[in-house]
C-alpha cells in the first residue's frame, strides 16, 4: 500500500461533503471535503506499488482540464482505471455541489 499526497491550486471550495465509490470493491473511494483557501490537497492511498507518477500525470491532466475546488480529496484506490478514477472524482465534485 502506498500513500503520497498532491497539492493544486484552486478556484472557491464546493458547498458540501460527499463521498463517491466503494472503498474495498476492486474500484476506488473518493471523499472531499470543503476547506477554505485557494488549493486543493490530495491525499492517496493506493494498493498499486509504483504508481506515483501515473497519479502525477493524472491530477496534472486534471487541473489542465478543469478547475478544481479549494478543500482535501482523498482517494482510496483499489486498482481502478483511469477512467473510473476520473468518473468518481467527477461524481464527488458534482455531488459537493449539489447542496439541498
Amino acid at each position: 500500500m502506498e500513500r503520497f499526497e498532491f497539492t493544486y491550486p484552486a478556484q472557491d471550495s464546493l458547498p458540501g461533503h460527499a463521498q463517491a465509490g466503494v472503498v474495498g470493491s476492486g474500484d476506488l473511494e473518493a471523499l472531499y471535503e470543503p476547506k477554505a483557501g485557494t488549493m486543493l490537497t490530495i491525499r492517496v492511498a493506493t494498493s498499486v506499488d509504483g504508481s506515483h507518477g501515473l497519479w502525477q500525470r493524472f491530477f496534472d491532466h486534471l487541473a489542465g482540464v478543469r478547475q478544481l475546488p479549494a478543500g482535501q480529496l482523498d482517494i482510496n484506490d483499489f486498482g481502478a482505471t483511469p477512467g473510473v478514477a476520473r468518473l468518481r472524482i467527477e461524481q464527488v465534485f458534482e455531488e459537493a455541489s449539489d447542496v439541498y
